[in-house]
């Protein structure tokens, strides 16, 4: 059972997409702001997009194994593009209204300390982000591919 777990090619690229768009999430906010924050790890938003990367590794990678003309690689398109736009396109928007609730909250309440649960900000992508992820992603599924290629 494990064994075709550890074989599937494409999952392995996915996983290693993610996981290590959101790894180097960390030393890159580091290198930009001289500041650790290692709760990165476990948040959406941040560079490099880890969404971007698993989807751009994944279908990459389906296209690689299963050829780009077939409906695997169609499905795997599609959704890639779903969910590339959600993150760079409605997250990223909720992420600027959460900025702007949370600013009005603080000009609005600052003479009276009414508690309030700040708004997550960071919830979508910048383009650039975007970019890293699909760069990542496509590493990714490369050497991936590269490592295992298939057995014809």
């Amino acid at each position: 059972m494990f064994e075709d777990l550890f074989s599937n090619r494409i999952l392995i690229a996915a996983v290693f997409g993610f996981s290590l768009g959101q790894f180097l999430k960390v030393p890159i906010e580091y290198l930009l702001r001289r500041r650790w924050n290692w709760a990165l790890w476990f948040s959406s938003g941040g560079m490099p997009s880890s969404h971007s990367s698993l989807m751009i590794a994944t279908t990459l990678s389906t296209g690689l194994y299963y050829g780009f003309g077939s409906p695997l690689f169609a499905i795997a398109f599609a959704l890639t593009i779903i969910v590339i736009y959600d993150a760079a396109g409605v997250r990223r928007q909720a992420g600027y209204h959460a900025q702007k609730i949370n600013l009005l909250f603080e000009e609005l309440l600052s003479g009276k300390p009414i508690p309030h649960e700040r708004l997550k900000e960071v919830l979508g992508h910048s383009p650039g982000q975007i970019i890293g992820g699909i760069f990542l992603g496509t590493l990714v599924a490369l050497t991936v591919y590269t490592i295992w290629p298939p057995e014809w």
